[in-house]
């Protein structure tokens, strides 16, 4: 009973018996709780439906069939008994006809005149669960029975619970077998365990501890897989039989030398002398014993080195993380700074991004305004609602952005309460808790500010957070110049393309202002049905350049005031596609170049150059489609005078669903209706 595997099984057997059986026995009482549930339900169920039949019968007139009704229940093999008693206790009716005028059981009368309605109990070794519902006087019952009588009679219904009992029987058994198997399965597993991972290990141990006492020493190496901790104590012992049978081996050659050299000596001298060796060698063996040891604490001390050295590479690696995440923020923030040129996207995208990469709650960019030493709010999350997104504030001391744009350095102030000249109520209406600012500079000149403040989790920001801000408002500031440049070439080639259809309408009396009054319905158009602000930016380039096609039509054909033949119409119907041509060299404007050769199709496809109908025709050139044709018929033209506003609106109405998307036609009238609306005006002379 010594034995180190035994006593970890029997243990680990008793554990597991108190375990299993504990889980046994609080199965058992849960199914015997359970089956009491049953029972209860069951003959409350039953009592109801009983008590129902009697009183249908009793308010019907048919009293006798109650004793019927009560005979059929008893032939149910699970009922006992079934009787009505009155208050007394008294049967007046039941299934047994004998037991009619007897005296109920002293418990049911007790259990009656208590209140108690289900109760179970034991009588001549069997099990039964009694049910007591009382049947009260009805005025249907006023004719047999006087209404001062409450009660008329108490139904008693007796259940076996044989049945019940049979079921609780067959789960203890069930439970008792499922219990034993798993138990046998824990030890088997559990012994199994501890003879791989411990028994056979030592045995191997011991074996080679054997082989090593018998002086068999390349018998002795052992090789332990088992665990990590058996691997290294297989590996000091190997490294210590080594290190003995050196030592040993040693021994034996210097004392094989002396013998040799001392074979001349007499017998007592020799002896004498063996014994001082082996003394001598006894004390090596000691000292090479204190040695060992001390050689063991000089690794255990080098294994807290490395411990210790594994812990600093650990916080090294953990800062390195750190700085691999910020710096992986840094680059997909520039990625999608870099992404857009719009100005407005830009801002709002650069304000959210940099609130998420430092996990604050407050973020906003300022743009400076010299002139005014002002500044503008360009793009802000997690402010206060009713803030002004366009607003203008007034730069001055006590700001945290006036601090940073005037010393073009970023700031950091880890806590509200130890920066005292600086308001803790920002004039854009949060309270200031923590924050970091960093200038946005182009060439050393500052543009504006980002702040960012209050820490989601609710610390304070620090320095590492401030140098992340500074790279990102550095990106930043060159991302808003690369915008600021964009824009400012699209505008040059845009001002370029509107010239020279300002030029075409110049020589022509007749279509000058027709681009500048079709952008202005187009734009009132598009915001009356909510398309995008992107989305009627590029069609308000469209309305601007849709006639840029006729440049390549001659001059003289536009003006031609008698009727144009066939070849005229095809040749005026180029004009779409030219104008796609000229403006196809220009990247940014691809797809205002498919609006403008789209604005002559129809929405039944009998449309020109390409004969889309319904929705391939993008929305911008069906908005384009109907300002265009309106204004052409408002407008006058070599072959004939301007047309009425009314009857422009009746052609558009008459043409919706063929000739204009229905739609955006409907859209178009319901705005020519509105009041306020002047067509006149928009025209220029």
């Amino acid at each position: 009973m010594n034995s180190l595997k035994i006593k970890i099984l029997s243990i680990t057997t008793i554990i597991m018996v108190m375990a299993v059986g504990l889980t046994a026995w609080h199965n058992l009482r849960t199914q015997q709780a359970m089956l009491a549930q049953i029972a209860i339900q069951n003959g409350r169920i039953l009592g109801e439906t009983i008590r129902n039949s009697i009183i249908t019968d009793m308010a019907n007139g048919e009293n006798a069939a109650v004793g019927h009704i009560l005979e059929k229940i008893k032939r149910e093999p699970t009922i006992a008994a079934v009787r009505v008693f009155d208050d007394s206790g008294r049967v007046l009716i039941s299934a047994a006809p004998e037991e009619i005028g007897d005296i109920v059981d002293a418990a049911d009368l007790l259990a009656f005149r208590s209140g108690k309605t289900s109760y179970s109990i034991e009588k001549h070794g069997s099990s039964f669960h009694n049910t007591n519902l009382p049947i009260y006087n009805a005025p249907a019952c006023y004719s047999c029975h006087g209404p001062e009588k409450e009660i008329l009679g108490v139904l008693s219904v007796h259940l076996s619970l044989n049945a019940l009992d049979s079921l609780q029987s067959a789960g203890r058994e069930a439970t008792f077998l499922s219990s034993v198997g798993m138990l046998i399965i824990l030890i088997l597993a559990i012994s199994g365990f501890i003879l791989f991972y411990v028994d056979s290990p030592i045995r191997k141990l011991v074996a080679a501890m054997t082989h090593l006492e018998r002086g068999e020493f390349d018998r002795a190496e052992i090789k332990l897989t088992s665990s990590r901790e058996m691997t290294q104590l297989s590996g000091k012992f190997n490294s210590m039989v080594e290190r003995l049978k050196d030592l040993i081996q040693a021994t034996v050659r210097h004392e094989r030398e002396l013998a040799i050299s001392q074979e001349k000596l007499a017998h007592h001298d020799e002896i004498r002398n063996m014994n001082i060796t082996l003394a001598e060698r006894l004390k090596e063996i000691e000292y090479l014993n204190i040695s060992l040891e001390e050689r063991i604490e000089e690794i255990e001390e080098a294994n807290y080195k490395i411990a210790d050295l594994a812990s600093d590479l650990e916080n090294k690696n953990t800062n390195l993380e750190r700085a691999v995440t910020r710096l992986s923020a840094i680059y997909k923030l520039g990625l999608a700074i870099n992404s857009t040129m719009d100005l407005n996207q830009l801002f709002h995208l650069l304000v959210n991004r940099t609130v998420n990469t430092l996990k604050a709650r407050v973020g906003y960019l300022l743009l400076l305004e010299k002139d005014t030493w002002s500044a503008k709010l360009a793009g802000a999350t997690g402010l206060p609602p009713g803030v002004d997104p366009d607003m203008r504030l007034e730069l001055k001391p006590g700001g945290v952005a006036y601090w940073a744009i005037r010393n073009c350095q970023p700031l950091l102030i880890s806590s509200m309460n130890e920066a005292r000249e600086f308001s803790r109520i920002s004039r854009l209406g949060y309270t200031r808790e923590t924050v970091i600012c960093a200038p946005l500079l182009i060439k050393d000149e500052p543009i504006g500010a980002i702040t960012i403040a209050n820490k989601a989790d609710n610390t304070a920001f620090s320095l590492d957070d401030l140098e992340l801000l500074g790279t990102i408002a550095a990106q930043a500031s060159i991302a808003i110049k690369n915008a600021r440049l964009y824009e400012e070439q699209q505008q040059t080639y845009l001002n370029t393309v509107q010239a020279l259809v300002s030029a075409i309408e110049a020589s022509d009396a007749y279509t000058r202002g027709h681009s500048e009054r079709v952008k202005r319905y187009s734009v009132a158009l598009a915001r009356r049905i909510n398309l995008a602000p992107t989305t009627i930016k590029r069609l308000e380039q469209a309305a601007i350049l849709h006639d840029i096609g006729k440049i390549g039509i001659d001059v003289a054909l536009l003006n031609k005031r008698e009727t144009l033949s066939l070849e005229d119409v095809d040749m005026l119907r180029q004009h779409p596609a030219i104008g796609g041509r000229i403006l196809e060299p220009i990247q940014f404007l691809r797809e205002v170049r498919e609006i403008i050769e789209q604005h002559h199709e129809r929405f039944d496809g009998g449309g020109y150059p390409h004969r889309l109908t319904g929705e391939n025709i993008s929305i911008e050139a069906r908005i384009l489609a109907v300002a265009d044709t309106y204004d052409a018929m408002t407008s006058d033209r070599p072959y004939r005078k301007a047309l009425s506003h009314q009857f422009a609106l009746q052609e558009i109405a008459s043409q919706a669903g063929s000739q204009f998307d229905p739609q955006v036609a409907n859209a178009f009238l319901g705005m020519c209706q509105e009041e306020g609306f002047q067509p006149g005006l928009a025209r220029t002379p």
